[in-house]
């Protein structure tokens, strides 16, 4: 790692908190806790390593279903804070973002779930790594191009509406890792920034529970 450029390494520092965000909203399993730790010490960041850390007196299954799952009190679908959108549209953009990056995680989700689409910026910015360091400028820029629309369009759009809802909940680790969410996707109608983000260590797991970029 220490051979990048800094630019490259401030990508692969977001792609990993995008990934360790997308992986704190999902249903906690066998192998939850390891990855989201695996990946948190790869991180220096005080709000993620602050949720990292109450996930693991908090997060059960159980409590993840009864305020995140179906019929669970605040919904983590885009479509549901969307108003009178057509959900038919928001969706099939979804689709035709993740097949033009030939993105297709393993899940039990729906596409429009937010630990579905921070996993896809976190892809996103990981590719656009990998062709910045292949020298491949052109790929790199649609790479680039694409997070930037895909967070204004989407992400952005409902994060903030999702934060204020979970933070209600009182379960303090979906609660600083959707405020985390928020300052990352940034605010709605504008290209967010790309300042403060973590810090990454050298040999960091980005590709944990996804295929390879």
């Amino acid at each position: 790692m220490s051979a990048v450029s800094a630019e490259v390494r401030d990508l692969l520092a977001e792609a990993a908190a995008w990934r360790l965000l997308g992986l704190l909203f999902e249903r906690p399993r066998e192998s939850w806790g390891r990855e989201v730790e695996d990946l948190a010490r790869e991180l220096r960041d005080p709000e993620l390593a602050a949720a990292v850390d109450a996930a693991k007196e908090e997060a059960t299954e159980g409590l993840y279903l009864a305020i995140l799952g179906p019929g669970g009190i605040v919904s983590a679908r885009e479509v549901s804070f969307r108003g009178m959108e057509d959900p038919g549209r928001i969706l099939a953009d979804l689709k035709a973002f993740y097949e033009a990056f030939a993105f297709s995680p393993q899940t039990e989700e729906a596409p429009d779930h937010l630990a579905v689409e921070a996993g896809f910026m976190g892809y996103l910015r990981v590719k656009e790594a990998f062709a910045r360091i292949q020298g491949q400028d052109e790929n790199a820029a649609i790479a680039a191009d694409a997070a930037s629309r895909f967070r204004t369009d989407h992400l952005a759009t409902y994060v903030r509406s999702f934060a204020e809802r979970v933070e209600k909940a009182g379960v303090r680790y979906l609660t600083l890792a959707a405020r985390e969410l928020a300052r990352l996707a940034g605010p709605p109608g504008s290209a967010a920034t790309d300042a403060c983000l973590p810090l990454v260590e050298e040999g960091c797991p980005l590709t944990c529970g996804q295929e390879d970029a």
